[in-house]
């Protein structure tokens, strides 16, 4: 899946989209068994779609559809974001990709789902409300949970900025992304620490820009950890070949 998440706001009494069941069927197709939703139109953000096959007789990669010789395409590799049940054939450069893209799911995506809190802002508005901010079960929405609720569909997102609290305060500061797979030096343990973030979106049927302030409430640690993960999250199709 290529291009931008965005995030729609859906207040609670307007109808909550994730309350659609989330069934999975299991289909076989020409690269192996797969455990896919029943309804496509649910499928995973994170999800790719499977390749098609370069016409040869040679073996194929489950990843990039393209043909190699056996020795260049021997290695199985589990391929989550193909929702693959079983490790499936690779080339060199997909299975190298593939097993970068396992830390996420082994590690950020379970830290998504489990949560952290934050002290949220919506808009300019100048009440704030302390919520505890999770990935729903699918990865398509952002539950956020207080005094009030409401969910985040992963689909409008325009922009994100990492609120940072560096080594020394005077170097404190707000990075700007659109892909941030690769943003290594905002890490747990590391000299620059994510403290909150901006998220830029365009609310359904609205073209006017909206904004909501996430920042770490008492437990950073666990806070920092949630925003460090959601770094990895945007646009998670950019480790791609």
């Amino acid at each position: 899946m290529g291009g931008f998440f965005y995030f729609i706001f859906i207040i609670a009494g307007c109808g909550k989209m994730s309350s659609v069941p989330d069934g999975k069927k299991l289909v076989r197709s020409p690269s192996g068994l797969r455990m896919v939703p029943e309804n496509g139109a649910f499928n995973s953000p994170f999800s790719l779609d499977e390749p098609q096959w370069v016409p040869d007789k040679e073996h194929h990669c489950r990843r990039c559809g393209r043909c190699f010789c056996d020795k260049c395409c021997s290695k199985k590799v589990t391929l989550p974001r193909m929702c693959f049940v079983d490790p499936v054939r690779q080339c060199g450069e997909c299975s190298r990709v593939s097993q970068k893209e396992m830390e996420f799911y082994d590690k950020q995506l379970k830290v998504l789902m489990g949560g952290g809190t934050f002290i949220v802002t919506l808009g300019t508005s100048e009440k704030s409300e302390t919520m505890m901010c999770r990935l729903s079960n699918n990865h398509r929405y952002l539950f956020l949970d207080g005094e009030s609720h409401f969910e985040v569909e992963l689909s409008r997102i325009s922009s994100m900025q990492v609120l940072t609290e560096e080594s020394t305060p005077e170097e404190n500061g707000i990075h700007t992304y659109t892909s941030l797979l690769d943003s290594q030096y905002i890490s747990e343990g590391g000299n620059c620490r994510a403290s909150g973030m901006l998220l830029h979106y365009k609310p359904m049927g609205s073209q006017d820009p909206k904004q909501l302030r996430m920042e770490a409430a008492e437990d950073k640690k666990t806070a920092s950890s949630w925003l460090a993960a959601m770094h990895k999250a945007v646009l998670c199709d950019q480790i791609s070949p």
